[in-house]
């Protein structure tokens, strides 16, 4: 089965006005606050990253900002989903997006039960409607997928009619991963307005790359992607970004690097030489980070391939934000649980102090 999601490109959505960093949303937040006259949440499901509006990515930050202001207090637990049950059904492989949702689900007190593709009855011939379909009626709450096609998300949470999440969906969309490094950048920097934002990698096969562009630009982010052409076509530059195969260039004067893994596992030939080339090529090693301004960060959706893309000693530097990524993914992902189901059940978004 084939699945198909065309989405507007993201230059639609320019903003003149940057979100507030999170530490500063938190100061907005009394104790113990019922936000339903503050924040406004309608959407069921969260499919990708292009539908939002600059003031629901926005809410989703507040809410998340919150679920870490408590969570930094040690008030691990907040229980907005106590009683639900929320399947993770994971048909591609999976470590920190399955176990942060997986995480973030147990501290709002619901139960998770995870699905991989080698032990369903997909591998029966089960149809994903089929599948879904059965989720729904076993009274299940919400569904949380990774899939391997392009549209699969938005395909099912047509046929089912409790809340869909996307934790990623073949090259198209990762929306939680964007929304959490946009998270990360807004705590280090405080607005991402005019902000030099730098994705490097395999741009072509990459969800993340994608959703990221499109959640950087409605925050006011100027973005540079960056590659060997074969995997960095000059095409992108219709998503509004600045396409740059020379990697120094592309280094200089970014405010943070965003390193991407290459994606062997949707490449159908092979785009450049060797590992050992690209490395030589694009591989950030601590040589190479002299090219980036002190302050400036290093980011990575994970997993590294160490030695490739990205040396250890960087990786493991000072400069590297890569395990803050980790454990906000599971604040954001609180936060679009918690939305989603308000918003399904229609009812008022409270927040913990």
């Amino acid at each position: 089965m084939q699945f198909f999601y065309i989405s507007r490109c993201p230059f639609q959505f320019a903003v003149h006005i940057s979100v507030f960093g999170a530490r500063h949303l938190i100061k907005c937040v009394p104790a113990r606050l019922h936000m339903s006259t503050s924040l406004t949440w309608n959407r069921k499901d969260l499919i990708g990253i292009d539908p939002l509006s600059r003031e629901e990515v926005e809410t989703i930050f507040t809410a998340a900002t919150a679920f870490k202001h408590a969570m930094e207090a040690d008030d691990k637990k907040q229980p907005y989903l106590d009683g639900c049950t929320i399947v993770n059904l994971f048909l591609e492989p999976s470590t920190r997006t399955r176990l942060a949702f997986e995480v973030a689900a147990s501290r709002l007190g619901a139960d998770i039960i995870t699905m991989t593709g080698n032990a369903s009855s997909l591998t029966k011939g089960e149809t994903l409607r089929d599948t879904a379909q059965n989720i729904a009626a076993l009274k299940a709450d919400m569904i949380i997928m990774r899939h391997s096609a392009s549209g699969a998300p938005n395909y099912l949470s047509k046929v089912v009619d409790i809340p869909v999440i996307n934790a990623g969906d073949g090259s198209h969309s990762h929306p939680t991963q964007a929304l959490l490094d946009s998270f990360t950048l807004l705590e280090k920097f405080g607005r991402l307005d005019g902000k030099k934002i730098t994705i490097l990698g395999d741009i072509l096969f990459s969800r993340v790359a994608r959703s990221n562009i499109i959640c950087l630009q409605k925050l006011g982010a100027r973005v540079t992607i960056a590659g060997p052409s074969t995997l960095v076509p000059k095409a992108f530059e219709a998503m509004g970004v600045k396409v740059c195969h020379d990697f120094r260039e592309a280094l200089e004067d970014a405010d943070a690097v965003m390193l991407l893994r290459i994606q062997h596992e949707r490449q159908s030939s092979t785009h450049f030489p060797s590992l050992g080339e690209y490395t030589s090529m694009f591989g950030l090693n601590k040589e190479r980070v002299k090219w980036l301004k002190p302050d400036a960060i290093i980011m990575h959706p994970g997993p590294i391939n160490r030695g490739v893309e990205i040396d250890s000693e960087v990786a493991d530097s000072d400069q590297s934000v890569i395990l803050q990524q980790v454990t906000n993914g599971i604040v954001v992902r609180m936060a679009v649980l918690h939305l989603c189901r308000c918003a399904y059940k229609n009812q008022p978004i409270d927040l913990p102090a």
